[in-house]
């Protein structure tokens, strides 16, 4: 199930709430219970993983390396 978070604009509480995604957004809010609750915009939290997926390097490398100040902190010299 996807958390979402929601805010009220009246008392300025902020939630996460766990719900389906068939349910209705809530619209009261728990502290004030005024009709002052909505979703908030947040970001995606997922990590593609698996073959094709490049996360921590290109797929093509650069064709030539900057020199390194030393060669301890060059991350080529390990290749």
């Amino acid at each position: 199930m996807p958390i979402y978070a929601y805010a009220c604009s009246d008392c300025g509480l902020q939630k996460d709430v766990m719900q389906k995604m068939s349910d209705e957004p809530l619209s009261t809010c728990p502290e004030c219970a005024k009709e002052t609750f909505s979703k908030q915009l947040t970001a995606p939290g997922f990590q593609l993983k698996g073959n094709g997926y490049y996360a921590t390097d290109f797929k093509n490398k650069p064709a030539s390396c900057a020199p390194c100040p030393s060669a301890s902190s060059c991350p080529s010299a390990s290749e």
